[in-house]
């Protein structure tokens, strides 16, 4: 585009801010700042609109797969689980876009060394879990690793030095994720230089959108695989490629699964899986009224008790099926550095911005059903999330040694 179809373009959305610095700008720079603008997906801004009314739900508990009725189907669920993996039904995609800021690390937080007296990166722990199912199997299993516009090089550069933790690297592909524009609490775009917008990482449930962007789905909807297991950076005990989970999710019949832990207490802050309207739900711990957070099941146990750790059996037809959906966006006040009236970067202290989001959890409503499979959180949930305090560095460590591990 040019400077004329560029600025009616941003007059029509009322962004025509954006080219306030465009006669000081060099050629390279206006060939970015056109490129960013031509990329924005101008629907983003729909999300603000506060007067559409919302469609009334009907929630409702959603029983679970304890672990005690798992292990009575165990070997069973493991043998069919192992041979859909050694017949490439499944591939693998490993949420990895973030970084370590939160922890003080300045690098991806998969690079985060959860060592004491060794280099144990989180990256590390996570390929040597799917490592021990790739033994088992016998077979490779394709592994997709989301990063980010910021981490991506980073992130390629720690998996080549580390020899991609003796994974196949013909079975590794990288991408990154999308970007949305941030916006100040008005709608108006923010801008972090002369000539580029604030972007930011479109959410975890920008994965699927992101995959076809970079090229990856044909060859998947091409081969024989069926289901992709996404899981998130920050669990340094994530169960992946757990042929138990997928053997269940399979035998059940269900469109999908989810693995979740029992609740600690019940407020604890983590999403809790339900139903709304008859469909799977994932509903946040601050959407639950107090009357749900401490509503019971005739056995004593919480009926919004199971929590989500983002550890997700998605079909692949199913999910073909909904590309050319656009999944809804979550707007969420955040920090945004941006430039002032005088060029100057500005780095906030509080929430200054909009961040438009999609989340993991809205593609579980696009399921007709879903396996709920209860996990032992003392050994597949150990998120790392803080510096200190709850989920955090200490507490992973410690969950960590109470599994074997020598930090």
């Amino acid at each position: 585009m040019n400077y004329e179809e560029t600025l009616n373009l941003l007059s029509e959305y009322k962004q025509s801010h954006l080219l306030q610095y465009w006669d000081n700008l060099s050629d390279k720079e206006k060939e970015i700042l056109t490129s960013q603008i031509n990329d924005v997906d101008w629907s983003f801004l729909n999300s603000m609109d506060k007067s559409a009314p919302k469609k009334a739900s009907l929630i409702q508990p959603l029983d679970a797969l304890s672990i005690d009725n798992i292990k009575e189907q165990v070997i069973s669920y493991k043998s069919t689980g192992i041979k859909a993996i050694q017949e490439g039904k499944l591939c693998l995609l490993l949420l990895a876009g973030g970084q370590g800021t939160r922890l003080g690390h300045d690098k991806p937080k998969g690079c985060f060394n959860m060592g004491v007296t060794k280099e144990m990166s989180i990256f590390s722990l996570l390929m040597s879990n799917t490592l021990k199912i790739v033994k088992e199997a016998g077979t490779w299993i394709h592994l997709y690793i989301m990063t980010s516009d910021i981490n991506y090089d980073d992130t390629t550069e720690f998996f080549q030095a580390n020899n991609y933790f003796d994974y196949n690297p013909e079975y590794i592909h990288f991408f990154v994720q999308e970007l949305n524009p941030s916006t100040d609490m008005n709608g108006k775009i923010l801008m972090n230089s002369p000539y580029s917008l604030a972007l930011s990482p479109n959410g975890n449930g920008g994965w699927f959108s992101s995959m076809n962007k970079a090229g990856l789905l044909q060859k998947i909807f091409d081969s024989s695989i069926e289901w992709i297991n996404v899981f998130a950076v920050d669990n340094v005990l994530q169960g992946i490629a757990d042929p138990i989970f997928l053997g269940a999710t399979i035998e059940s019949g269900k469109m999908c699964g989810a693995k979740v832990v029992r609740k600690a207490f019940p407020e604890e802050k983590v999403g809790a899986i339900c139903k709304e309207n008859g469909k799977p739900h994932i509903i946040e711990y601050y959407e639950l009224s107090e009357e749900m957070t401490y509503q019971k099941n005739d056995d004593g146990s919480l009926a919004y008790g199971f929590g989500v750790i983002l550890n997700y059996l998605f079909p692949i037809s199913r999910l073909k099926e909904t590309l050319d959906n656009k999944m809804p966006l979550h707007v969420v006040k955040k920090i945004v550095p941006y430039i002032n009236e005088n060029k100057e970067l500005i780095y906030p202290t509080e929430p200054n911005g909009l961040k438009f989001e999609t989340l993991a959890l809205d593609l579980i409503h696009e399921m007709d059903d879903c396996l709920v499979f209860e996990v032992d959180r003392e050994k597949e949930f150990a998120p790392v999330k803080n510096k200190s305090g709850v989920d955090s560095i200490d507490t992973a460590r410690e969950l960590l040694k109470k599994n074997g591990y020598e930090l």
